[in-house]
């Protein structure tokens, strides 16, 4: 019988955002953000923590009874930060998943969705990609802080980028969503353990810069990233208004 394949979810959480000071912590229908993200991915994935580089969130997490490490200040990625966190973990598993700390409405299915790419022992990296629908209208697809994937016949992702691909040749842009299936990232991501020691260690691609997408670096050197089809739309909070958007959101489902 295939031994199943053990998974741990990590998820990074900063207190000092640009956008956003102490995002973590504001409360979401009455719970820290991060608490409502450790429920949503605990629900499914059986091991999961928070990494972080604040004191304040690190209690925060110890007081809902998550698991919490603490890593380095100096991480230029999620990335980065989610490994340093696997290393302290001590402990082996197979796929480590990298769920953002500021997407409290993250679906099971959406976590179940990536794990499944796993099943395909090819699969290195996995991501999960949304269809756009015609109603998201062709502002929403030209958005260059949504980014476009193009995956190939066996699910694999071929490029990642801030404008609309591919261009639609011979057809009017205000048809382009009727002709054809776009797909939008969602940025969440998982890997095998041993691709995540490799990917850290990358320097910055040519591409990576002129995206400014660090999933470019991995295609850019040769790895394979299997993408999961989520049809769920997630709040994901960037914002304070991003934060008051989510509690009519929360108050919406009750």
């Amino acid at each position: 019988m295939e031994q199943k394949l053990r998974f741990v979810a990590i998820i990074p959480a900063r207190y000092a955002s640009t956008r956003f000071p102490g995002k973590p912590l504001a409360l979401l229908g009455g719970k820290p953000v991060i608490q409502r993200v450790y429920e949503q991915v605990s629900a499914v994935v059986e091991d999961a923590v928070v990494a972080t580089d604040d004191e304040r969130i690190y209690a925060a997490v110890e007081a809902f009874g998550g698991r919490v490490v603490m890593t380095s200040t100096e991480h230029r990625s999620g990335t980065d930060r989610c490994y340093e966190a696997y290393q302290k973990l001590g402990k082996q598993f197979d796929v480590v998943i990298n769920v953002q700390g500021d997407e409290p409405f993250i679906a099971h299915s959406q976590l179940r969705a990536i794990m499944a790419c796993f099943e395909d022992e090819q699969t290195e990296i996995a991501t999960l990609v949304k269809p756009f629908t015609v109603e998201d209208g062709i502002e929403a697809l030209e958005n260059p802080n949504s980014p476009k994937v193009v995956v190939d016949a066996a699910s694999k992702a071929i490029y990642f980028s801030r404008s609309v691909i591919p261009y639609l040749r011979g057809v009017e842009r205000a048809e382009w969503l009727k002709c054809h299936t776009f797909y939008k990232h969602i940025g969440m991501y998982a890997f095998r353990s041993e691709v995540l020691r490799e990917v850290t260690s990358l320097p910055q691609s040519s591409l990576e810069k002129a995206e400014s997408l660090e999933q470019l670096r991995w295609i850019e050197n040769g790895y394979k990233i299997g993408v999961g089809i989520s049809d769920v739309e997630t709040v994901g909070i960037d914002t304070p208004e991003d934060l008051a958007r989510a509690e009519e959101f929360l108050a919406s489902k009750h």
